[in-house]
């Protein structure tokens, strides 16, 4: 078996020693492995010879006039250029303490004299091959290093360019929602100024269609505005302690033009006179809004919707449930997918708004649920944490 495997030079060692006898005993050993052999036989030329040269093992002796071999291993592990260089000491002594002050500067072995052909061999060839997969990890940890800077390099900027299409996409979004509102809110004033003049009865049958078209095109950009901003954590949740009873009051009152032109029953329904909730009024009036504006589009005429606050299981609870159809079963597999899984693709209409709301309650660390009534019709609850 040949110490060098694998590698792509011989392996290069010092032998240390002021008896020219034991480095001639040890280099005998040696010979029949693949090594190139340097010897010294004093400390000053030995850390010469290793300090100017690449060595991959030390075989030094202990015992030597002048500088001995404690002194010399001492300034190898001090020098950077031998710090890891494995020492195996080559000694007539026996005694633990020697042995010890061996391995507390630095030395990885001994070797006791005279020597053993056998085992200096195996210690030679142990610590040959400990060095070699010493340095192979070293090498490996530095490609390792190298790549991973690299690939950090990579995904700061993947990073930047998905923060900067972020920006851009936002920005975009609430630019369109801002240009359609704007020309939106003008095609409703002036079809309120047309209603006041005199037109017959079927022009201003085609005023209110076109009125309340555009003001549901404004709801919309509104609402993608507001997703835009929510998705892009720009808009700052405020939390106050909310009445539901003002709550409802006020998106009734805001559809109050819808409820009235299909004639819905709004029922209102309080566990407790004054229940309130923490969150953002203004974000969760727009919930409810949403949600409500899209049970009374769904209903037919004479149509109820009831409004509901209650406690359950530590949690506040703002419920709508209407008479209607409910949800049609693939429509509610898709609406739970955005509940549940934050699917960001959805359709015109109720979609758009449970998205909104999804997301609004996140904000809130809330809870949405979307199913269908035992007796008919849809019921969507936000569950909010109980503080009191």
């Amino acid at each position: 078996m040949s110490i060098q495997s694998n590698k792509t030079r011989e392996s290069q060692i010092l032998i240390v020693d002021d008896v020219a006898r034991n480095i001639q005993i040890v280099g005998n050993i040696l010979s029949k492995e693949m090594l190139r052999i340097a010897y010294a036989t004093n400390g000053e030329t030995a850390l010469q010879l290793a300090f100017s040269n690449d060595f991959d093992l030390v075989l030094l002796d202990i015992m030597m006039p002048g500088m001995d071999g404690f002194e010399v291993c001492r300034r190898l592990r001090e020098n950077e250029k031998t710090a890891d260089i494995p020492i195996i000491f080559l000694t007539a002594k026996s005694d633990v303490e020697s042995m010890l002050t061996g391995f507390q500067l630095g030395a990885q072995d001994y070797v006791s004299k005279p020597f053993n052909a056998s085992e200096l061999i195996a210690r030679v060839r142990t610590h040959l091959e400990l060095r070699e997969k010493k340095q192979q990890l070293s090498q490996m940890n530095q490609l390792l290093e190298e790549k991973v800077k690299v690939r950090t390099i990579d995904l700061e900027k993947a990073n930047k360019q998905l923060f900067r299409l972020e920006k851009a996409k936002s920005e975009f979004l609430g630019i369109i929602s801002h240009e359609l509102r704007t020309p939106l809110n003008g095609i409703i004033g002036l079809t309120q100024l047309l209603a006041l003049t005199e037109v017959n009865s079927e022009q201003k049958r085609y005023l209110e269609f076109l009125e309340q078209t555009s003001q549901r095109l404004t709801r919309f950009a509104e609402t993608a505005l507001l997703i835009t901003s929510l998705q892009a954590d720009s808009l700052k949740v405020e939390l106050f302690c909310s009445s539901a009873s003002i709550l409802f009051s006020s998106a009734t009152e805001k559809l109050k033009h819808l409820i009235n032109e299909k004639s819905i029953e709004i029922k209102i329904n309080l566990e407790l006179p004054d229940i309130r909730i923490v969150a953002d009024t203004i974000l969760i009036n727009k919930s409810v809004s949403l949600l409500l504006e899209n049970s009374i589009y769904h209903l037919p005429k004479h149509g109820v919707v009831s409004l509901s606050a209650y406690k359950e299981n530590q949690k506040i609870v703002i419920e709508i449930r209407d008479n209607g159809k409910g949800f049609e079963e693939e429509v509610l597999v898709h609406l739970n997918e955005i509940v549940s899984r934050n699917v960001t693709t959805v359709s015109e209409g109720v979609g758009l708004s449970i998205a909104a709301v999804k997301l609004i309650m996140d904000a809130h660390d809330g809870i949405l649920q979307l199913k269908n009534n035992d007796t008919g019709g849809a019921c969507i609850r936000l569950l909010f944490d109980d503080i009191n």
